[in-house]
């Protein structure tokens, strides 16, 4: 699809973007963020210290936020893709930044960061925020504040707390905590009665993010709300398979850290967040970026036998087979959001199940779910036959951080 086709171009829309600016702009002026219908009919979803850093973005006209976030979002992406392979080791020369651009354009393609620049959303943001922050060595200064803000933004980053605490990195906990009590200070310092409002009640309001039976919401949730056709699923069903995914998650982030895999533990912590949250839209997982950095580097990896290298580069093609941006035309008027389209272009896999086979409509309905219990289940397979001592592909954040200076 053209990036100038009206309203469905990747520049085009950034709805999300002009919801933050609305509700900034309704604080400036007086008004209760919480109660406000933005846009008419959207609600504000995030924590109130999140409107602090969003103001200039209201100060601005549209279509000069809209240029801003756009690039920056692309920026980021960048330098998370250069942060991830100076984890796994590799200097920053210039044919590896060249192929980080490359890597760009192939993330764009993902529907996870299509639909993070065409929202215009923050999860490429708080991606590389986490990445910065928890892929220094243990014992840095102030360790995990960086990944507690971020969760003081946007809750799930919260999961790290459990992560940790299985390793007993207690110092990395307390800066975790730490950027999070700082982040509800700053809340209530600026906006009182919105943090009141948000950490008292409308925090434990999940349907103010979306209905659960929505095919862009990839949580295991929504999954089973989907496959049920109901907007209220069991919850015990759901709260076991939880309990599963997020013991299968953490277990392949304890065996990645053990054997010196530090950016695919967190690669995994961070998309059984998204597995397990009520909500998680396809944009949320923006987290298969570093999973493809990692197939990538292990693809070019001459110290592993070929068939390893091929594995990693099947796994790769399959990630960006699944997460692909895949456009579904519903040639028919459809109500989107907040206005009537004469119809529509719909981005994601999931969309597909619309149309697919009945067969299918379990992977049609969930695809993340594939990429997360594969990346999960191949690591433990993997990783759980190795000592824990990290073996000579094992490189530690430090030495990967001097390299890169």
């Amino acid at each position: 699809m053209p990036f100038t086709t009206p309203f469905w171009g990747l520049f085009d829309y950034q709805l999300d973007l002009d919801v933050y600016r609305e509700g900034a702009r309704t604080v400036w002026e007086g008004g209760s963020l919480y109660d406000a219908k933005l846009l008419g009919q959207m609600d504000y979803t995030y924590a109130p210290v999140s409107v602090v850093v969003l103001m200039p973005f209201a100060w601005m006209s549209f279509e000069a936020a809209r240029i801003v976030w756009s690039i920056g979002i692309i920026v980021a992406l960048y330098v998370v893709i250069m942060l991830c392979f100076a984890a796994l080791g590799r200097r920053a020369t210039w044919p590896l930044r060249s192929l980080a651009v490359g890597l760009v354009a192939v993330s764009m393609l993902l529907e996870p960061v299509r639909t993070t620049i065409w929202y215009g959303q923050i999860n490429v943001f708080l991606l590389l925020v986490i990445l910065a922050d928890l892929l220094r060595p243990d014992g840095s200064r102030l360790k995990g504040i960086g990944a507690g803000i971020a969760a003081g933004i946007k809750l799930t980053p919260l999961i790290f707390l459990l992560y940790y605490a299985l390793l007993r990195r207690w110092r990395t906990m307390a800066g975790v905590v730490g950027g999070f009590l700082l982040t509800m200070v700053v809340g209530f310092v600026f906006l009182p009665s919105a943090s009141w409002s948000y950490w008292t009640d409308k925090l434990f309001d999940s349907n103010r993010v979306g209905a659960p039976q929505t095919l862009g919401n990839q949580s295991l949730r929504g999954m089973i709300a989907n496959l049920a056709h109901s907007d209220a699923p069991n919850q015990l069903l759901w709260l076991t398979v939880v309990l599963i995914a997020l013991g299968l998650g953490m277990t392949a982030a304890v065996l990645a850290h053990r054997n010196g895999h530090e950016l695919l533990a967190l690669s995994v912590v961070g998309m059984t967040s998204c597995a397990i949250s009520p909500m998680s839209w396809g944009h949320h997982w923006v987290w298969f970026v570093p999973v493809l950095v990692i197939c990538v580097d292990l693809v070019l990896r001459t110290d592993l036998s070929p068939i390893r290298r091929m594995l990693a580069g099947a796994g790769g093609v399959l990630l960006v087979l699944v997460a692909f941006a895949w456009r579904t035309h519903f040639a028919y008027p459809m109500w989107f959001v907040n206005r009537v389209m004469p119809d529509a272009y719909l981005m994601g896999l999931f969309f597909k199940a619309e149309t697919g086979p009945a067969w299918a409509q379990f992977f049609l309905v969930y695809p993340y779910n594939a990429i997360f219990l594969g990346t999960v289940l191949a690591t433990i397979v993997v990783l759980g036959r190795r000592s824990a001592v990290p073996d000579s592909s094992g490189v530690t954040a430090a030495s990967s951080s001097e390299k890169l200076s």
